[in-house]
């Protein structure tokens, strides 16, 4: 027993001081042997239980995730052996198998659309088709980033694994902000075509070892324990958001949940409120229809509630009682948190934001939610796109056509 805990404890030190080296500078190559060593015959899981140890210690993820690289560079060829994903990823249309049929179409579209044009980047014909294809290349991989982030990383944070989510997430935001980078630098006057290829290579590398990450990390974790019916949600969910691929199959598992439709009608009376009362048809369908996306999150920072009509940002069910510092980047959950702590601590009751998207001009307001006694219960998210507000002039009052 003391052997293992000692393992353990030499593991963190061991990915401290990696860690260590790659902040001051030193590359893949030269720690890779040092953690190969160490976690030789150690499978995903137990390194995955190291690194959630650190980031409950306070190590940054940030940090940690500067081991992504090391862990895809030891471990391939590898890892295979360790976390083989079940036969469910061969079932047409389970969410496994369409998962790895995505990162196909990825993988496909970089060796054949981007990497071809990369070493013809000195001829200006060519640049604007690369763009192009950056473009495509970007729509592709965020959805496929937010069906991720939105409905896989909240199953891994229900069976305690938060490390891996994390860190990848900070990634997946490393490479679309890389690939936005790489659409900007093409339209420069005065094109530096070298950085260019040296970028657009460095950031297709990353993309094919997030797959790798995905496939081989990732998914074997959910397949060790996900159950039917949370794969049943996935594919649901999924379908709402979108895919990448083409002609997905219908995947019809062993049905043992009851249908939606007939848990509602097990539903029945009224919901009393101090206002009035409303059947739950009613209810939701006014919540539905309101235009604007809301969310309420309770007082111990689980989300219970959003609404299913105007959509601004990807929601799926599979986020309702998930931390809400975990529904948001590693880049930006601090500041999620501050608003948190200021409306328990009483220090603020509201917080605006306002964002350009696209067409639209997004508002985000925060409100506190509080009981009839002052006391902190929850906090509501009301998100808007504003823009055709603005646009209004002049009047229209009740009567006029």
């Amino acid at each position: 027993m003391s052997e293992n805990i000692n393992n353990r404890e030499y593991r963190k030190k061991v990915i401290k001081d990696i860690i260590k080296q790659l902040h001051e500078g030193k590359d893949v190559e030269e720690v890779k042997k040092q953690f190969a060593e160490a976690f030789e015959g150690v499978s995903a899981a137990e390194i995955t239980e190291a690194e959630n140890a650190l980031i409950a210690e306070g190590l940054p993820v940030t940090e940690v995730q500067k081991l992504c690289d090391v862990h895809a560079s030891v471990f391939k060829g590898s890892i295979e052996d360790i976390h083989k994903p079940s036969n469910e990823s061969e079932i047409p249309g389970h969410p496994a198998n369409i998962l790895i049929r995505e990162n196909k179409v990825i993988e496909t579209f970089i060796e054949d659309e981007i990497k071809p044009l990369i070493s013809k980047l000195f001829k200006e014909e060519f640049l604007l088709k690369f763009k192009s294809r950056m473009e495509e290349l970007l729509e592709l991989i965020d959805l496929h980033y937010v069906k991720k982030e939105n409905l896989l990383f909240p199953f891994m944070e229900k069976y305690g694994i938060t490390a891996p989510p994390q860190v990848m997430w900070g990634v997946d935001d490393e490479i679309r902000a890389e690939i936005k980078s790489i659409i900007k630098f093409v339209d420069k006057k005065d094109i530096d075509v070298e950085s260019l290829k040296e970028k657009s290579t460095s950031t297709s590398e990353k993309i094919i070892e997030m797959i790798f990450k995905e496939e081989n990390i990732m998914l074997p974790m959910l397949m060790e324990n996900l159950t039917q019916d949370e794969w049943k949600t996935v594919y649901e969910e999924s379908e709402e958001l979108g895919y990448i691929v083409k002609n997905v199959p219908n995947w019809n598992p062993d049905e043992k949940v009851e249908k939606k439709k007939e848990e509602k009608k097990l539903i029945e009376g009224l919901i009393n409120l101090s206002t009035g009362m409303l059947k739950l048809e009613e209810f939701e369908g006014m919540m539905n229809t309101l235009p604007f996306d809301i969310t309420f999150v309770d007082k111990n920072d689980f989300v219970k509630y959003f609404s299913e009509g105007e959509r601004t940002f990807p929601r799926t069910k599979a986020i309702i009682g998930r931390k809400v510092s975990n529904c948001h980047p590693p880049a930006s959950v601090h500041i999620v948190e501050k608003i948190v702590e200021d409306f328990k601590s009483g220090r603020k009751d509201k917080e605006d934001f306002w964002i350009k998207m696209e067409d639209k001009y997004i508002l985000i307001r925060y409100f506190a939610v509080r009981n009839e006694d002052g006391e902190y219960i929850g906090v509501v998210e009301l998100t808007q796109n504003i823009r055709p507000i603005q646009e209004i002039t002049g009047e229209k009052r009740l009567m006029s056509e």
